[in-house]
């Protein structure tokens, strides 16, 4: 039966939780910032193996133009990027830090909630060594990535929603407005989790939350910290809505229904599946976590949201970090009943095959030169670290082979904002000219010179759209990344155009610029 909830569980002025409430905070143990600590450490270890990741590489010229927002993300990773690089330039392990730090966190802070759920100190533990091999912390915990960032966001905002529901306490709610609104200078995204956080507590209640004063605050909060980027956006006539749309016609990365629904059953790990089916089901059923139906019912709304929208499979991930903490406290009684040797046995089992597979798709622990097909198919990331020094010298090779006077006034012209970084990061030091693109932000980062007429493009996989532009496109070579890897640049033609059919200005931003 489960201990009734005392005074001293509520800071003052809040109310307790009535009789038959859910259960008091489980005990205080160090046991799950060990393991978040042992996280870190191990990303820091391997930072600097394999290379930038293509994001990473436009995150650097994002910070050279440094601004409210940008056409697919919010100011706070360009800006952390340029401090990380000034720092230490070109430094990947520096770079990656903050990210490290931050997946550590987020182990941290599953462990905390299912604290609040009431898990004993080996529930608390075992909900870390789950956050520990999440997919969603390890993949970007590797990188400087936006998703890392919204990761802390919504894991830090469900940890003080709970401490709402669980205390009463409303003023937590200041809590969520505060992490979503610094959220949303990174993504949008956060305004999803408030909107399912708002829809379970009015499914499941207490509706009271809706009206209360500090979650009111909380939201305007939110609202301030925000509105810089919002702003921009507005000023801009929210790009994001192109990225958006481009994302749910299945153009981008982990995009698509039927990838959203694949990746409920790999992102976490797919040992861990049972364990946050058991922890939905008993936010949504068990009698003493009434108070908690709410969250269960957010991660429901959120992802028929992004089921019903298109959107990348991996947004509602964080919810499912949540349930997955409630499923631990749910495992672990489970773990204690019964055949207690088996069962405990089986949860072993599952945790060496989540470390394994973890360490061996999410993290760069294989030769690159060796690296298996298999890795790059389930892992797309990690395939898009390597060959990027090799890919610039590719274009290096093309340009020495023009004649001088064309060399002197070439320019490089990309598909893609990877190819631009890649050749930003490498270019200079074998003296290839600037390159431009027209994907997402880098579409105004500027357009080449109105009098270059030669120019070197690479991520044109056909040549078509290039004869829109020019009179002549002829294939110079092709990218040879030096190693067996099968990513988005590995093999692509590079070609040499001459002859402009229109000035740049004419056709830059109706034809070259593109969101993705």
């Amino acid at each position: 039966m489960a201990e009734p909830v005392t005074d001293l569980d509520h800071p003052a002025g809040s109310a307790p939780s009535p009789a038959g409430g859910p259960p008091p905070a489980g005990p205080r143990t160090a046991g799950p910032w060990l393991v978040a600590g042992a996280v870190t450490a191990v990303l820091l270890l391997l930072a600097g193996r394999y290379g930038y990741h293509r994001d990473e590489l436009y995150f650097l010229l994002c910070g050279r133009h440094l601004d409210w927002g940008y056409v697919d993300q919010g100011p706070l990773v360009p800006a952390l990027a340029r401090l990380m690089d000034t720092v230490a330039p070109g430094n990947l392990v520096v770079l990656r830090t903050p990210s490290a730090l931050i997946a550590g966190a987020t182990v941290g802070l599953v462990a905390a909630i299912a604290r609040e759920f009431g898990a004993g100190r080996g529930g608390q533990l075992f909900a870390a060594v789950l956050g520990a091999v999440a997919g969603i912390v390890l993949a970007p915990g590797h990188l400087l990535s936006t998703t890392t960032v919204d990761l802390l966001v919504w894991l830090a905002a469900a940890w003080c929603a709970v401490r709402v529901l669980r205390t009463g306490d409303t003023r937590w709610a200041l809590g969520i407005g505060l992490v979503l609104g610094i959220g949303m200078l990174n993504k949008l995204l956060p305004a999803l989790l408030a909107v399912g956080l708002l829809a379970g507590v009015a499914i499941a209640g207490p509706r009271r939350l809706l009206r209360d004063r500090w979650v009111l605050a909380a939201a305007a909060v939110a609202a301030l910290l925000a509105a810089p980027n919002l702003v921009w956006q507005a000023t801009h006539g929210f790009p994001q809505l192109s990225v958006a749309s481009s994302i749910a016609e299945g153009d981008s990365s982990y995009s698509g229904r039927l990838d959203a629904v694949v990746l409920q059953l790999l992102i976490i790990s797919p040992v861990a599946v049972p364990i946050w089916i058991a922890g939905l089901v008993a936010l949504l059923r068990r009698p003493a976590w009434r108070a908690y139906r709410a969250l269960g019912w957010a991660w429901l709304v959120v992802f028929g949201i992004v089921l019903l929208a298109g959107g990348k499979g991996y947004y509602d991930a964080p919810l499912l970090l949540v349930l997955t903490a409630a499923g631990a406290v749910v495992t672990v009684e489970w773990a204690g009943r019964g055949a207690v040797r088996a069962r405990r046995a089986l949860l072993a089992a599952g945790g060496v095959m989540a470390v394994t597979a973890g360490g061996v798709l999410l993290l760069p622990t294989l030769p690159v030169d060796r690296l298996p097909g298999f890795v790059v198919d389930v892992n797309y990331d990690s395939g898009e670290t390597i060959g990027w020094p090799a890919f610039a010298d590719s274009i290096a090779a093309v340009h020495r082979g023009l004649p001088p006077e064309q060399r002197q006034r070439a320019v490089i012209l990309t598909g893609n904002y990877g190819e631009a970084g890649a050749l930003a990061r490498y270019g200079p030091a074998r003296g290839l000219p600037r390159a431009y693109s027209g994907h997402n932000s880098m579409a105004g980062f500027g357009r080449p010179p109105q009098d270059a007429d030669v120019v070197i493009a690479v991520g044109w996989a056909r040549p078509e759209r290039l004869r829109d532009w020019f009179a002549e496109v002829t294939e110079a070579g092709r990218v040879d990344q030096r190693v067996d890897v099968d990513n988005d640049e590995n093999g692509l033609p590079i070609f040499v155009c001459r002859g402009l059919r229109r000035p740049w200005s004419q056709f830059w931003e109706t034809e070259v610029r593109h969101a993705g």
